[in-house]
């Protein structure tokens, strides 16, 4: 097997997966569960008001803790919330009134599209198809107590909009007073400069006779997300902290069929999707619950819940405790989001070879700061790669290029023995050994180097950094595929010329094949991000330029 089969081998074993993970969500769609009772999944109250069932359940390890939606919660439920807005230098977000609760977040630095749409990225919104929100709340220790205030409650606020402007710091409270007036949570948001590192204070008031016992819950709600690209198909769902470092995906069909609990210290959670995520991250020292659950489960479009509940909390009659959380909402930025809590940059999903990918990553964002371009960031990058493996790269060729030289002598005794295969092998291996010729030489050197190729590939795909980043003339947008296809032309005009530099097949159906491939793998690679196609492009221009050098060296020898 020569360099361009292997290569050609990995290329289309990622075309293989991409096709094959679209085509299983096209005929396996996440399944839709009913409730085991036949009913719905949200509760009603006496005004037929629709109340969704989605608080948490209680650790299982503290049973005596019900939470529940109380009665003045339920009443002030009848009442239509109100939208605060906050703009800051990289977000506009609307905060419901109802439970205070993140409604909606747009990136006002991340275009839905640079060339035709210019408007920001919603991440968040509680539009029906599009639903993804933040909320929190406290669960009391009392079934029937007043002091319950879960993400049903209506909060009071000064004001309906705020701007950061010029400060380094803004903050929005949220307050919410029980109807005998001696429980007060306020609730603060906190927003800073160039960050999508959102701060929460719950400030915790007790003016009762008797100490308050609860605990905080965070959680994140949405539904399943489109893919809209065939050929990139991207996971989509939850993502959570699992020991030191480590983290678990749960996705969709997962949390359908099980609901999580399970008990951790600090970590995180988060909701991740391509490019962007929304994370919570508790005190790395706090006890926490882990959990997950699904309401809407009877209907076309099920609501999937990942969240957190702290351990118990308790306030003494005239005390406040003021609990603090942080809150990510917005691109995977590695640079920022590795210093949030460990682990958490493993949101960027390279999968199950990261231990490779995250130091590619990392110098090609070394190289960025140098050249500040991400195109010839990755063409310097892919140069260096090259150079690492430059003595492997030459022993492949070198073996082809001996293969090449004796291709007229092998063809020649496959006419002689062409009724007799034994003869033939036998005859074929003397030539080898004559002329010190290694048939696996040119295999061997590649296989090492695909896990590098592959790595490399879910770089500049997972990579946020390259969304919409612009290179040069007609190509500013290094995430989206080349609009005039100039990139795939070249990469198909380079197979093609490595094609030519390499032993010739002997079976002529193969060859037929192997003058197919190019073809066959521009069209394909026409509907792939720029930024990959640019890759390929470069390393096989320096594949054709080292193989061109050795295969002369050789046959002029």
């Amino acid at each position: 097997m020569d360099t361009q089969r292997l290569i050609l081998f990995a290329a289309f074993m990622l075309l293989s997966m991409s096709l094959w993970q679209s085509w299983q969500i096209q005929v396996n769609p996440p399944p839709t569960i009913s409730n085991s009772d036949g009913s719905t999944s949200s509760s009603t109250n006496q005004a037929g008001t629709a109340v969704k069932n989605d608080l948490p359940a209680v650790p299982l390890s503290e049973q005596q803790i019900q939470g529940s939606t109380s009665a003045p919660a339920i009443a002030q439920k009848l009442n239509r919330g109100q939208r605060v807005s906050i703009k800051t230098d990289v977000f506009d977000i609307e905060i419901d009134t109802i439970g205070g609760d993140i409604r909606r977040v747009a990136l006002l630095n991340y275009p839905v599209d640079v060339n035709k749409d210019p408007s920001p990225v919603v991440l968040m919104n509680d539009k029906s198809g599009l639903f993804f929100i933040s909320q929190t709340g406290l669960l009391s220790a009392s079934k029937n107590d007043n002091y319950a205030p879960d993400h049903n409650i209506i909060y009071s606020i000064s004001q309906l909009s705020y701007e950061l402007g010029e400060q380094s710091e803004l903050k929005v409270p949220l307050t919410w007073t029980s109807v005998d007036g001696k429980f007060t949570l306020t609730k603060i948001y906190k927003f800073y400069p160039g960050n999508y590192e959102i701060g929460l204070e719950h400030q915790i008031t007790n003016n009762s006779d008797n100490p308050w016992n609860g605990h905080l819950y965070r959680q994140l709600q949405r539904t399943t997300v489109e893919q809209t690209n065939m050929f990139l198909q991207t996971y989509t769902g939850a993502m959570i902290s699992k020991g030191v470092d480590g983290f678990e995906k749960i996705d969709f069909p997962e949390m359908l069929e099980a609901n999580l609990s399970r008990s951790n210290k600090g970590g995180w959670i988060s909701m991740i999707q391509h490019h962007f995520m929304g994370a919570w991250i508790p005190p790395q020292n706090s006890a926490e619950n882990y959990y997950t659950r699904v309401t809407e489960k009877n209907t076309a479009d099920p609501h999937y819940i990942v969240g957190t509940i702290s351990s118990a909390k308790q306030v003494r009659p005239t005390e406040t405790i003021v609990l603090k959380d942080s809150l990510f909402i917005g691109p995977k930025l590695q640079s920022q989001i590795n210093k949030l809590a460990p682990g958490l940059d493993s949101t960027v999903d390279y999968g199950f070879l990261s231990v490779i990918a995250h130091p590619i990553y990392w110098l090609l964002e070394k190289i960025q700061t140098v050249v500040n371009n991400w195109g010839w960031s990755i063409i310097f990058l892919t140069i260096i790669i090259k150079g690492i493996f430059y003595k492997l790269s030459a022993a492949s060729y070198k073996s082809m290029a001996h293969m090449r030289k004796v291709t007229p002598r092998l063809k020649a005794l496959q006419e002689q023995f062409k009724d007799d295969s034994a003869g033939k092998n036998k005859a074929m291996m003397e030539l080898y050994k004559k002329e010190k010729i290694n048939p696996l030489g040119g295999c061997l050197p590649i296989l090492v180097q695909i896990p590098v190729f592959i790595s490399l590939y879910w770089v500049l795909l997972e990579s946020v950094e390259m969304r919409q980043a612009d290179f040069m003339l007609w190509l500013n947008n290094l995430s989206a595929p080349d609009p005039y296809y100039v990139l795939p032309l070249i990469m198909g005009v380079s197979m093609f010329v490595q094609q030519k530099l390499n032993p010739a097949p002997m079976d002529p159906v193969q060859a037929k094949v192997m003058m197919m491939l190019p073809i066959i793998f521009t069209v394909f690679f026409a509907f792939f991000p720029s930024g990959l196609v640019l890759y390929w492009v470069v390393n096989n221009l320096l594949s054709i330029t080292q193989q061109w050098y050795i295969t002369r060296s050789i046959e002029n020898a």
